[in-house]
């Protein structure tokens, strides 16, 4: 039986990494690249001032063109945002922290006024909602249905940003494969409707999932390497119908792998989450809460030691993290947490962004 961690602040061993606390930053969309999705100074700053955590995931990071849903997200295809990301990633490591490039692909959740292109998904099934554009907000378009081909591309495309990645200086990459973009599009039945080997059973509907992985862990090394999931939760129109026998069938064909970890982002449905760890045999990070606008006061450390003690091995913090680059001291010391300004919380300056003070 596995050992169950005491806190939040016991190391731990995560693929090739040795981290001093159980406390991961989550990815957060914070939009400060230039608009060729460069990686500003000032994120530079903002992660670094952050590397007190366990491991630091980076805001979701396009693998091409195609793949940005958003205005003034960083990419990681292109020789000038890898310059951009090593500046990134040499302060976090000079700071004595630890951090993983969350590679995203949005899909369907994306708008021809962000990049000119037509967003596209494993079907033409348009999203309810809006999407934030560079002239403000927008309804949702329907994306362009992939070609077999096209979705062989897109493979490549992660395997070439993970190696993109690496050699910007990440410790290693998270698959995002949750949220509503395109990796969960392709699991969820109501936005992949194919009848092709990609689509129809569970089988087919993991199989891109499946296949992203074995490239990314077969270009970079599978301890390198985490998914993300977020498994029953409607964002960005996603519904999740047969979570509990799709999860664990998902997780069942990448055992093998021996990936880094799984980052999940936990379900309503403590089913879901149950079958979820029992599943899953290797390290399990846990993003306990998605409150919105607000976190709770304690930023939800509660939530998280509730979780360690059901068998999670790390615990994701985002908000938390926005607002406090010392969280982890914070937490240690039972000391005051600093409110969330709503001002800079995408794009903008240092308001917001980088200056959040910390305890010292």
């Amino acid at each position: 039986m596995k050992e169950i961690p005491v806190s939040l602040f016991e190391p731990i061993r995560v693929g090739r990494l040795d981290l001093p606390n159980r406390t991961v930053m989550a990815a957060m969309t914070r939009s400060r690249a230039d608009q060729e999705g460069v990686p500003s100074p000032s994120m530079a700053t903002y992660y670094a001032q952050r590397a007190s955590a366990g491991l630091i995931i980076t805001e979701g990071t396009q693998p091409s063109v195609q793949g940005q849903g958003y205005p003034w997200t960083p990419g990681i295809y292109t020789d000038a945002q890898v310059a951009g990301w090593r500046a990134v990633t040499d302060a976090v490591h000079a700071a004595g922290g630890r951090i993983f490039n969350q590679i995203q692909h949005s899909g369907r959740v994306g708008h021809p006024s962000v990049h000119g292109l037509r967003p596209v998904g494993p079907s033409a099934v348009r999203a309810n909602g809006q999407i934030f554009t560079p002239t403000g907000p927008q309804d949702l378009v329907e994306p362009r249905e992939l070609t077999i081909s096209e979705i062989h591309a897109i493979v490549e495309e992660f395997s070439n940003a993970a190696r993109r990645a690496v050699e910007a200086g990440f410790d290693g990459v998270e698959l995002h494969s949750a949220m509503g973009y395109l990796l969960h599009q392709f699991l969820a039945p109501n936005s992949n409707q194919r009848s092709d080997a990609y689509g129809g059973s569970v089988q087919g509907r993991i199989r891109f999932v499946v296949e992203v992985a074995e490239a990314v862990a077969g270009a970079i090394g599978s301890d390198r390497v985490g998914l993300r999931i977020s498994p029953a939760k409607p964002i960005n129109d996603i519904a999740d119908t047969d979570a509990t026998e799709l999860y664990p069938a998902l997780l069942g064909a990448l055992t093998p792998l021996d990936l880094a970890h799984v980052h999940l982002v936990a379900a309503d449905d403590e089913d879901v989450n149950d079958k979820i760890r029992a599943a899953w045999p290797g390290i399990l990070v846990v993003n306990p809460l998605n409150a919105f606008p607000e976190p709770p006061a304690d930023a939800g450390r509660a939530n998280a030691e509730q979780w360690l003690r059901r068998g999670a091995d790390l615990i994701s913090f985002g908000r938390g993290f926005l607002a406090n680059p010392d969280l982890v001291e914070r937490f240690r010391i039972n000391g005051p947490l600093n409110p969330i300004n709503p001002e800079g919380l995408y794009g903008g300056g240092r308001t917001g962004y980088t200056d959040y003070p910390t305890l010292g």
